[in-house]
Order: C-alpha cells, then structure tokens, then sequence
C-alpha cells in the first residue's frame, strides 16, 4: 500500500482555458446566486431566529442548515485566492449570526431551537443532526485554512465536543441515517489534532449496521432492511453498494479515511477488502458511463446489478460528487490511477452537467435520455445539489495533485502550478495543457531543483497509446499502479511532454445493461458525449449510427462555453410521408446524414428537445 498526502488548494494556482473560467463564473455568479437563495428559501432566517430565541417563523425542511454550510464552505475555498471578494461580508455576516444562534452546551441546529427543542437525537434516522453538523464542521476547516480565523472553527469545536460528549464508547449508542459527519471529524481531527474526533468518527462508523434504526422506529427486526441508510449489515461485511447513492458514498469515503487512521494493521486489511469489493461493485456494474450513480429515483440510489436505464436514470449531482470524494481517497490511500480516472469521469460527465454554464441553474437529478421536458432548475425545495457542486469547483485545486516523501503526483491535467517541498526542498511545477479538448500535457520545473525524485503522471485509461517526451526526447513509459513513473536528478527547466491521443470512440456497455443493448455511445477523452435533437437531421428516433464511419473532432470555440463536437454518419429511418399509407415493405437502402454530438456536460443549453446519450448502432 503506497499512501500519498494529499496537496491542499491553497498550495495549487489554476490558470486553465477549461476550469479558470468555470471557477470564475462559480465566484462572480453562482455563489451570490447561493446566497439570494438562501435567504429567498429560509436558511438564513431560519438561524436569525435561532440567534433571536424565536419559536416561529421556521421555513422548510428539516436538515436547511446543511445547504447553507455548504456554500459556506464554497465561500472559504474562494476567499483563499479572492480574500477582497464581496462574498466575505457574507460570510461574516452568518458567522456573527451562528456565534449568536450556539446553545451554551455548544449545540446549533435551527430547526431543533426553532420548532423542536425538545426533540433533539430523537430520530437519528430521518432528522439530519448529525449530517448538518457534518456539514457545519467542513465549513469551519475549509474557512480556517482559507482565511486563518478560528471564528467559524471555534463554533464547530464547541459543536464537535457536545456531540462526543452525548455519543461514543459508554455514552450513546448511534448514527446518522446520512452518513456526512465521519468524513468532518477526520478532517476536524487533521485540523487540530485532536484524536478525540477521529475516535468518534471510527465509533459512528463501526457500529453502524446495528439497526439501531429499527428499535428507533418501533420496527421488529424480522421486518427491518435498513439498506437505504446503509444499516443492512455492518460496515466491515458489506458486499456491494446498496440504498441511497450519496449516503452510500459518503460512508465509503468516511470508511477510506478511517483506513488512513487506523494503526490497527488487522482492522485497516479488513476495510481495505471490504472497500475494494464495493468499489469493484460500484465500478463494474452499478455505474453509468458518464461516471454518476443512482439508478432509481424512489430511494434515490441502487437496486441491483447492471440495471442502469437512461430515462429514468438518477444519477443525483451530489451523488457524483460523493463518488469523487471517495475515489479521491481512496487514490491517496493506495497510490493507484485507477481511482483517478473514477474521479475524472464523475468530474466532467456527471458532476459537471449539474451545473449550467451560467453558474445559475442547476440538476438535481441528471438522466441519460431526456424527452425535452427535464430542465435545470434555479433552486430546489431540498437544494443539496447547488451549493454541493459550488463547493467542488471551489476545491478543484485539493484534486490534482498529491505526494510521498520521494515523489509528486499529478492526478488530474489542469494548466496553473503547484508549490510544495520534496525532501524537505521547495518545488514548483508548472502544467501547461489544453485538457479535455487538446492532447499535449507539458510539465515544467520551475522551483526547486537539483534534486533526484519520481514524478508520476497519470496515464487515463481511456487512452490507448501515450507517448512520452522528457526535454525534448522520446522515453519508454515505465508504468506503475497506472502512472508514468519518470526517476531522475531534475533541475530547473527541466521539462515532460506527456501525449494523450484523443479519438472519438464508440463504447458499449456490458450485454447484461439491457437498456444500453445494440446501442453505442461516444466517448472522446475524458468526456461523454450525447446527442441534442435540435442538431440532428430527423428525430432521434429515426437515426442509427453507422459503426463504418469514421468520427471526425471539431473545434467549436463559440458553441456552448467552447467544446469539442463530434461529426459522425448515421443512417436515418423514411418520415411518414415517405412510407404513405404502407406498414410493411421489403428493406430499403437507407440515406446516411451526419450528425453532431455535444459534451453530455453541456445539454440543456439551447432550445428544448429530446437528448440521448446512448444510440442504436448499424
């Protein structure tokens, strides 16, 4: 097991054509757009209320505190590099007004001090304390690294201490029905380094299983599934991946970390088999091919093997984002590429297309085919999705990269620099790329060197034939765990070309997808592409893509943020006219036209119309 340190955000500069403006466009209008929101929906009045002692007026759902902590946490990765940004008055703002709202003993949920506060940890399962105060909690760390102030982060401790102090060993028996607050802790332990937080994440996650829900609920235990909130089984026999899809990941990912705590070798061997058997599940047979999970929307997550229909496809945005955080930590536990391609497919296909290009609108659920009726939305009455992708293009930077004592990863090609130590020396990369659209991927040593160490520089496994130039010069690709492996003494200006050959393909899925069968899809890179009506020559229905023509890229800088379009050849069925008053007629000669297919990320765009990401093939 070859375990790497993550590098942080705020150590990384993005300076890239594909992400700098998507980060801009998440700054300038889509956080403020949170905020209006926010206040608009009640989760701001909802805590003024808790500040003020008032026992009415409370506005919506019950777990509203987590969406706004989640745009909290957006705000702090953007105060890091824009600490002028208006946003911080803000922030500020509902700092003084959580400060005000906190409980004595420490406590701050604006529901339970609004309408319920003699209600507190009475349904574990449904009410979300533990997932909001999750969410409280990675707001104050992101917010303390950004910024340096402990304001926020004192409010969360205070909150982090109250809870060890009701759960834990020969305290009470429990857990949330959202799993969230296990992967805060071990970031709230790594912040401060106080073990205690980590131990009480490692408690909620190895007593999870024990069906507490059904002695909660009043249900006989011979009645009782428990697998919507992961509650089926304990942590360490779980097979596959089951219930509600972001709950799921978001349990794995807080299992990954405590992996990376334990110094209990025999317990950390015992996580690692049962992670890698449910990442095999997860991978393998109940993902889509734009990289989301989810496949059913009654418990918005799983129901078995290989079912992944298209149109009725969940594939929730937060539950992309959850698999990104799990497979980020799972590549930094085992060193392994693998992990990043999960991540990247998820980044750009699924996640990605929860959020319109203006930074405003925003999927909640993403399907696969669409009829021309599914649209993104402004807000939601349960808004997870917004702030959620807001916080991931905010911490874009904590995904690139990551190192050993001896050697630097790059994990994701995005143009900007890294600045960190290598064997206790300055270093500073610099990356030069075109990514997704362009191949060329250049590395360049600008800080640092002479000094010998491993630089490794994911190989996608989508693609077929890398090639590899050190200086200048042509170099066999040593591979390890999915990496280029480059060993030498480097010094500065030293530089590494790394080709990535980006062909349009066709791609098939499993014969057990039935949905998908004697269907293709595209795929050029790391993005998924789906076909729009409205750029078709005949309904969607009508077509067919021909397997003996060649797909042809084309650069389209204006079109929809500036894409790569696909340009292949389809076969197209008669229109009625042309049939006239005939059922049946012996098989005719068919007329080839071109289509056109666009980054599935960026659908919905233009006027409504039917959209497919997955086509009949001749």
């Amino acid at each position: 097991m070859k375990r790497l340190r993550p590098i942080s955000f705020a150590q990384v500069e993005i300076n890239d054509e594909f992400w700098s403006k998507r980060q801009h466009t998440n700054r300038t209008a889509t956080l403020p757009h949170l905020f209006e929101e926010l206040e608009r929906a009640g989760n701001i009045p909802n805590l003024r209320l808790a500040a003020e002692g008032k026992r009415e007026g409370y506005q919506g759902p019950v777990y509203m505190d987590s969406d706004l902590y989640k745009a909290l946490e957006a705000a702090a990765y953007v105060l890091k590099q824009h600490p002028d940004d208006p946003i911080r008055a803000k922030v500020d703002e509902v700092i003084d007004i959580l400060e005000r709202a906190q409980q004595p003993d420490g406590y701050l949920n604006s529901y339970f001090q609004v309408v319920a506060p003699d209600k507190r940890w009475s349904n574990l399962r449904d009410w979300h304390e533990l997932y909001c105060a999750g969410h409280l909690i990675e707001a104050a760390v992101a917010h303390y690294h950004a910024t340096g102030s402990e304001r926020l982060l004192t409010i969360a401790r205070r909150f982090a201490d109250y809870i060890d102090s009701v759960f834990g060993e020969g305290k009470r028996l429990g857990y949330c029905g959202h799993p969230e607050i296990e992967l805060a802790l071990f970031r709230l332990y790594h912040a401060t380094g106080e073990a205690r937080y980590a131990k009480l994440a490692e408690f909620f996650l190895l007593n999870r299983g024990k069906k507490i829900f059904a002695v909660e609920h009043n249900i006989p235990l011979e009645q009782y599934d428990g697998s919507i909130w992961q509650d089926n089984l304990p942590l360490l026999e779980h097979k596959e991946i089951v219930g509600h899809a972001v709950r799921a990941a978001y349990l794995f990912a807080g299992a990954t970390d405590l992996a990376a705590y334990t110094p209990d070798a025999s317990l950390r061997e015992r996580l690692l088999q049962m992670l890698l058997r449910v990442w095999d599940n997860t991978i393998n047979r109940r993902r889509y091919i734009t990289g989301g999970i989810g496949n059913e929307p009654k418990h918005e997550g799983f129901t078995a093997d290989y079912e992944l229909p298209n149109r009725t496809a969940y594939q929730e945005t937060c539950a992309s984002i959850a698999l990104i955080l799990w497979a980020h930590r799972l590549g930094l536990l085992l060193g392994e590429a693998r992990f990043y391609d999960a991540l990247e497919l998820a980044l750009y296909n699924g996640a990605l297309a929860g959020i319109s290009l203006d930074g405003k609108r925003f999927f909640y659920v993403n399907p696969l085919e669409s009829d021309g009726t599914h649209h993104r939305k402004a807000w939601y009455g349960c808004a997870c999705c917004p702030p959620n992708i807001a916080r991931l293009i905010a911490s874009l930077g904590d995904y690139i990269y990551a190192q050993s004592d001896d050697a630097l990863y790059v994990n994701l090609y995005v143009s900007g620099r890294v600045r960190t130590e290598l064997g206790g020396k300055p270093l500073t990369l610099e990356v030069r790329t075109g990514y997704p659209w362009q191949e060329q991927v250049s590395v360049r040593i600008t800080e640092g060197a002479p000094q010998r160490f491993k630089l490794f520089l994911r190989l996608p496994a989508w693609c077929a034939e890398p090639e590899l130039r050190v200086n200048g010069e042509p170099v066999s690709i040593q591979r390890e765990n999915g990496y280029a492996s480059i060993e030498r003494d480097w010094k500065v200006g030293d530089t590494v070309e790394l080709r990535l050959p980006m062909t349009p393909t066709l791609m098939e899925a499993h014969p057990r997808v039935e949905a998908d069968r004697w269907q293709v899809a595209i795929q050029r890179g790391p993005i998924v592409y789906c076909l729009e009506e409205s750029d078709q020559p005949a309904p969607l229905t009508h077509l067919a893509i021909r397997r003996d023509h060649p797909l042809h890229s084309i650069r389209e800088p204006e079109m929809l943020g500036g894409i790569v379009m696909v340009e292949g050849m389809a076969e197209l069925l008669d229109s009625d006219e042309l049939w006239r008053d005939v059922l049946y007629r012996p098989l005719q000669d068919r007329t080839l036209q071109p289509f056109r297919a666009i980054p599935y990320y960026a659908w919905d765009h233009r006027r409504p119309c039917p959209m497919r990401v997955w086509m009949p093939v001749v």
